[in-house]
Parts: structure tokens; sequence; C-alpha cells
């Protein structure tokens, strides 16, 4: 599989949601660290599991609640609070932490999403891919994306983009056959894909699950140049 592009980042703005929720971050690195300030920043509740006792005094230093040890210890992710969170960031930089911490986070129900580094095998992707709920690759995505993956958006479309595919936005009118429906939802013709949306005259992101189309939002998509046309009209115009 061919790592995310760089230009998910540009879609990838500060959104606030209105559910206050629990997040335990794993790995209080350059990625956990600004992933946890975003969540922070958005009224969520998030707690540190960090394994470096100077980073675990940064984390306290900034205001959250940390944690000293590994991140694949049951005992303490349990003192962190992973039976009640919503969901798990393992973002260290140790695959093996990472997965473990999701097992033991999927175990408690907890949404999990977890770092791998770019530079390994697409066999190994796959191998873990299956078992957790999300992949992401902090080189390309950041911490914005961990935060967007965390919330339960899809990050499966920047994983596909290549040199190949064309890149275009479309505002879709009153109308639209596909106004109401979720993002998610939506099928385009080819090998089309929708990688970012975003509200009349707001900032674009990645959808999340629950994100509904209305005219006037602006829809982004990666597709065969030769496809674009048609993409265009379908989303523009009502059947």
């Amino acid at each position: 599989m061919t790592p995310p592009t760089d230009v998910g980042q540009l879609f990838l703005p500060v959104v606030v949601y209105h559910t206050r929720m629990k997040f335990v971050i794993v790995g209080f690195g350059r990625v956990g660290m600004r992933t946890g300030r975003i969540l922070d920043s958005e009224g969520h509740d998030v707690t540190i599991v960090e394994h470096d006792s100077t980073k675990v005094d940064r984390a306290h230093e900034e205001g959250f609640e940390a944690f000293e040890g590994s991140g694949d210890d049951e005992s303490l992710l349990e003192e962190a609070g992973i039976a009640e969170a919503d969901a798990i960031g393992a973002l260290s930089g140790d695959l093996n932490v990472n997965f473990s911490a999701c097992m033991i986070a999927k175990h408690h129900g907890a949404r999990t999403v977890m770092r791998i580094d770019e530079d390994y095998r697409k066999e190994i992707y796959q191998k873990y891919a299956g078992e957790v709920d999300e992949v992401i690759y902090p080189e390309q995505l950041g911490a914005a994306g961990a935060k967007t993956a965390l919330l339960g958006g899809n990050f499966n479309v920047l994983a596909d983009l290549t040199e190949q595919l064309s890149v275009a936005t479309i505002d879709i009118p009153e109308g639209s056959d596909v106004v109401g429906r979720r993002v998610v939802e939506v099928e385009l013709p080819g090998n089309a894909r929708i990688y970012a949306h975003g509200r009349e005259n707001e900032p674009m992101s990645i959808p999340l699950p629950q994100t509904t189309i209305e005219p006037g939002d602006s829809i982004a998509v990666m597709t065969d140049p030769d496809t674009l046309q048609q993409v265009r009209q379908g989303l523009s115009t009502a059947g």
C-alpha cells in the first residue's frame, strides 16, 4: 500500500466538536504531544501514557494527566482510564507497544488508532491493519490526522493517492442528488474517491462517518483525469 501524501495535511483544520470524549494517548513524542494538544483544545479529556520520565514531566507541565510506564502494560492502561475511554491513540515509536496497547483497548471497547512508520513493508501494514480501527502514517498526516482518526474519520482514501490521479474541488448546488446523504455513502464513477469535505465558507477536512452533505458544501475528490468531468456532473446535477 502506498503511504498517504502531504496533500491530506492541507485539508485538516482544527474543528470543534460538541461531544466531549475521553482519549488515552500512548507516547508523548512529537505526534502524541500535538495530538493531545489539539484534542484538549477542543474540550476533550486526554490522558497520556509515556515510558520516558522527562516526557511525562512535560505532559504534566502542559496540564495533562500522565502515567509513566509502557503502553503495553494493561494495568497501567486501566489506571489511565482505558475502560472509560472512547478511543486510544497508540502513537509511540514502538510498533509492538502500539499494537499491544490497541489490543488491550479493543478488549475494553475503545476505538483503536495505531501509528505505523512509513518504512514498514506492505505485509506488515496488512498484518496490523486488520486488527485495529485505523492505521496512520504520522510522517505524512501529522497530529491533525491522528486526531481525525481518533474521532472516527477515514484515511483509507488518502492511502490510495498517486501521481496519476487528479484532485479537484466541487461545489454542491441546491437540488443535487447527494444533498442529505452521508459523505461516506456517496458512490462515484471509476476510481474516483472523496477525500475531503467542507461547509460553505469553512475550511475542508477529512469527513467523519456521520458527516452529511448540504447545499453549498465543497467536496474534494481525486480521480483519473478522464473521469473528472463525469464526477463533476454526478455531484452537481439532480436526477
